[in-house]
């Protein structure tokens, strides 16, 4: 479990565009409807979406871990083992999203957990996190302040997933957190899905984790996206 965490805020209070979605009505009165014209269904809402182009999440340095731009991406490389360390993007609370961000590896340890943290509560260590390894390893966890961090998968143990692949460049992570349930997807497949109600809405943030034994801890974020879930 973590043993030493550190929270990177973003800087502003306008950190992304919100790119929701508006239905737009016509003017003028209301002509007669056609019962045999096609319907379609709406799509999700797009709460939030970035680039990294521009630096709207929360950066720094220090002697344990530095999250920095670099390469039109957020890139967060850990100096210390056992390290958590996680960037926001904003200080809004959020609930029912689905969330996807690109991970490019940057040769990093086999044994670095990275992913997607939701829900995170008042208390910044209060939250669950959705992560993954390039050894094929993943987790949901739900972590509490002054508490040990509860894996919800797996009996509480990290788990191996035939559908991680090993060591890849780049991976797309993905994660649901709503409705009483909270998913993980690795490059667009699902990989595990558990129910929990402790935490209901909150922040959400990037994060990077080095292993107990690490010696090179590094990604970078690319094209984050955050919708609604149905």
């Amino acid at each position: 479990m973590k043993s030493k965490t550190k929270i990177v805020l973003a800087i502003t209070g306008l950190a992304l565009a919100a790119l929701a979605c508006q239905a737009l009505t016509g003017g003028g009165g209301g002509g007669d409807v056609d019962p045999d014209a096609p319907t379609t269904t709406p799509s999700p809402s797009v709460i939030l979406s970035d680039d990294f182009s521009a630096p709207n999440w929360g950066t720094g340095t220090d002697a344990d871990s530095s999250v920095e731009y670099a390469n039109n991406a957020l890139q967060m490389i850990v100096f210390t083992k056992n390290y958590f360390v996680w960037s926001t993007p904003n200080a809004e609370d959020y609930q029912n999203t689905h969330m996807e961000v690109t991970v490019i590896n940057n040769g990093t340890d086999s044994t670095t957990a990275f992913g997607i943290m939701c829900n995170q509560q008042e208390v910044n260590n209060n939250f669950y996190y959705l992560a993954m390894t390039p050894a094929g390893e993943y987790a949901i966890a739900e972590a509490a302040d002054g508490q040990k961090d509860v894996f919800l998968t797996n009996e509480d143990a990290w788990a191996a997933s035939d559908l991680i692949a090993k060591d890849a460049p780049s991976y797309s992570v993905g994660a649901d957190c709503g409705n009483g349930t909270l998913t993980l997807y690795v490059d667009g497949q699902q990989i595990a899905s558990v129910s929990d109600t402790s935490y209901t809405s909150g922040g959400v943030a990037l994060f990077i984790w080095s292993g107990e034994e690490a010696t090179t801890t590094d990604v970078s974020f690319d094209d984050f996206l955050m919708m609604e879930l149905p």
